[in-house]
Order: structure tokens, then C-alpha cells, then sequence
């Protein structure tokens, strides 16, 4: 299965990241969206996971919509929070967070969870903008990467 992973897009969804959503099995979005219609945007191309942002609390995006999304795909355990410093490593395979702006992808020393932030593809800090691919195959992960956006 393949997750798109987008972050702090905080209402700009520019037509190359759509395109390059268009396919994806789930998007996944690590909070400050800040739009309910890019929402309804991205539901549209897949399932949608989020978490709420820091910039997010003030909007309505639904009862599921919470501070920290877990979930359960492809035998494989998932944590979705906007801080990186509240995921619960112990308790999760993949492990995604935003709010920095800024792109990682690596796996967690003392538990082995994957780890990443795929930094912003509308406001990106310190590189281009970005967006992150996590490739599942029946509880492994295949590929995980930072794709780099125009």
C-alpha cells in the first residue's frame, strides 16, 4: 500500500502536490491544514488520516479528527501526532509528526519505530518544498522516502 505523507500545509494545496497525491492508497496529514475544504480536497483522492495542528483547534474537520490519530493498515501500527515529542514510540510501527517544517525520515534508535516528518510542501524551512511516500507490504515497510517538490 502506498501513504502519501503531507504536514503543514496550512491551506495551500498547490496542483503539483495534488498530482502527485493522485494514486496514493491513504494520505496521511500530520496537522495545520487549516482549511476544511482542503479536507474535503484530499478526501476526495484518498482515505484521509490527520491529526490536528497547533493551527487547527478553531476548525471543524470531524469527530475523528483528534491531537493524536492511531490507526491500523496493512498489519502495520500507526501514531499521527503534529509534535514529535508526544508520539509514543512503544506503541506504534510508524510514527509521523509535523510542525517544524522541516523533512526527516529515519528509524528510532531505541525502538526501531519509522519516524518521519515530511516537512512542508507550502511553507518549507531550511530545504524545497517536500512531501513523504511510505510503501507497505504486508507489515513491512518497503520504502519510505522524502520527495522534493517544485
Amino acid at each position: 500500500m502506498r501513504y502519501d505523507i503531507v504536514s503543514d500545509t496550512h491551506g495551500h494545496l498547490s496542483p503539483e502536490l495534488l498530482e502527485r497525491l493522485r494514486g496514493a492508497d491513504v494520505i496521511v496529514h500530520a496537522g495545520d491544514m487549516c482549511s476544511p475544504s482542503d479536507h474535503r480536497a484530499l478526501a476526495a483522492i484518498a482515505p484521509l488520516r490527520q491529526c490536528l495542528g497547533n493551527n487547527d483547534y478553531a476548525l471543524e474537520y470531524g469527530p475523528l479528527v483528534k491531537r493524536v490519530t492511531r490507526f491500523f493498515s496493512d498489519g502495520m501500527r500507526w501514531e499521527v501526532c503534529h509534535y514529535r515529542e508526544r508520539l509514543d514510540l512503544e506503541t506504534c510501527d510508524i510514527a509521523i509528526c509535523g510542525h517544524t517544517h522541516r523533512p526527516f525520515v529515519g528509524r528510532d534508535e531505541r525502538t526501531g519505530a519509522l519516524v518521519m516528518n515530511p516537512g512542508s510542501p507550502s511553507f518549507p524551512r531550511g530545504s524545497a518544498p517536500t512531501m513523504g511516500r511510505i510503501v507497505c507490504d504486508g507489515g513491512v515497510v518497503v520504502s519510505a522516502e522524502i520527495i522534493a517538490l517544485d
